[in-house]
């Protein structure tokens, strides 16, 4: 009875695990063929941001490899380049606010001298 059974759950299991993703596989349909579908607004559509997001990705992948070259863990890395970068949009804000009221009060004080 036991070896029946364990024979029984190993063919089970290989069914699962080669089946399942044979059948992805199968019902899954060929980017090209669902390009294909695409109405032409949409191919179109497609086809320009194809080369940006061709870009992005790139630049994913080498702000990954750099990050990687870090000891510690590549999530670690990236959460504190974040916080850099938001610090640095900050920075840029403020600046600008600061350069926006500088202008105004030259404006000011030239309205005033008139």
């Amino acid at each position: 009875m036991r070896g029946i059974t364990l024979v029984k759950m190993l063919g089970v299991g290989v069914v699962c695990c080669v089946g399942g993703p044979a059948l992805v596989m199968w019902v899954q349909p060929d980017p090209d063929e669902l390009f294909k579908k695409y109405n032409p607004e949409l191919q179109k559509k497609s086809l320009e941001g194809r080369e940006q997001r061709l870009k992005d990705h790139e630049e994913f992948i080498t702000r990954l490899k750099a990050y990687s070259k870090d000891e510690r863990p590549v999530w670690v890395v990236a959460e504190e380049e974040s916080k850099r970068q938001r610090q640095l949009l900050i920075d840029n804000k403020k600046r600008q606010r600061e350069e926006l009221e500088r202008q105004k009060q030259q404006i000011l004080e030239e309205q005033k001298k008139m």
